[in-house]
């Protein structure tokens, strides 16, 4: 409660903005309720009516249609696309542009290749909207914890648009910013990913080194939680794998199935294009892909040259 007192309290000095939001899935959702608790005025739509209700329930309003949306928020408006990338956030945009007047501006804060938004910015403020792009980070913990914003576009819509940042930050004056032109917030939010997983990648590795070494019996959770003070490792993502292995220190019940949700691979196609070695970054990625294939071809066939060359067993399936 004191956070949010906190939050409310820093923001409501300035002023006070209308947002629609489209999409109130766990971050569109969280991000009306921190923006509702810095006193903004939210509307959220989403095909999801139980969302929808479950936002007017919480003192924002929430809408069943995107024309009423529009007509809930004042000229010049503003409204946020929290929907998967794509083609859903370009259908999106189609369905706005019938509905929006000269002057109104949309949001992409998810996680859009940043290609796309070069070409969405050009249509769309070809056709007198103004278009920016915000990579959005945060998660679950945003409401708490604000959102790092990494944002793209034109200068004089993000400048209008700062008491929103400033509210879903960690601060006004930290966590956000206007990175460079179209584009460049999700490429920013792509490249931030594509650490992420290398992060993530070098913890699970040491992590298995660690339990593998049975015959010193080590205790994980009480490791990750002296790592997190003191340590040159220390991260909001260590607190987070602690605070997972707590709650679940053998991993029971869990498959060892990681998805990608695309940035990571742009990441790489990136590198690769820009003639820049990202051998981390491109190991995570692939270590993630193989993780879904059960019994995989590709391990198999280097079990069988191995015992082909060197007369080494071959394990057979049970």
């Amino acid at each position: 409660m004191q956070k949010s007192f906190q939050v409310h309290r820093l923001v409501r000095k300035g002023k006070r903005m209308e947002l629609g939001i489209i999409g109130l899935g766990k971050m569109g959702f969280n991000m009306a309720e921190r923006l509702k608790l810095a006193g903004h005025k939210v509307v959220g739509f989403d095909f999801n009516k139980d969302a929808t209700a479950k936002l007017t329930a919480s003192g924002s309003l929430g809408v069943n249609s995107l024309e009423d949306l529009v007509k809930n928020l004042s000229a010049p408006r503003a409204i946020w696309i929290m929907v998967p990338s794509g083609d859903p956030v370009d259908q999106t945009i189609a369905e706005l542009e019938a509905l929006l007047e000269k002057g109104d501006t949309i949001i992409d804060g998810g996680n859009s290749n940043y290609k796309d938004t070069q070409r969405r910015h050009a249509t769309v403020t070809a056709k007198g909207f103004e278009y920016v792009d915000c990579g959005t980070s945060g998660g679950v913990w945003g409401l708490k914890e604000g959102y790092s914003l990494m944002i793209g576009g034109d200068k004089a819509p993000v400048e209008r648009l700062t008491p929103i940042f400033q509210a879903l930050a960690p601060s006004p004056t930290e966590g956000w910013g206007h990175v460079g032109p179209s584009g460049s917030g999700h490429f920013v939010k792509m490249v931030h990913n594509g650490i992420e997983y290398g992060l993530m990648q070098a913890y699970a590795e040491g992590f298995s080194i660690m339990k593998a070494k049975q015959e010193l019996n080590l205790d994980l959770t009480q490791i990750s939680h002296i790592w997190q003070k003191g340590s040159v490792v220390r991260s909001w993502l260590l607190d987070l794998t602690a605070g997972a292995l707590d709650k679940n220190p053998t991993l029971a019940g869990l498959e060892a199935w990681v998805p990608d949700s695309g940035e990571g691979r742009w990441t790489v196609m990136e590198a690769i294009d820009l003639n820049i070695s990202a051998p981390v970054i491109t190991e995570s990625l692939i270590r993630r892909v193989r993780s879904r294939e059960e019994n995989n071809f590709t391990d198999r066939m280097i079990s069988i040259m191995r015992g082909a060359f060197g007369g080494h067993d071959v394990k057979k399936a049970e």
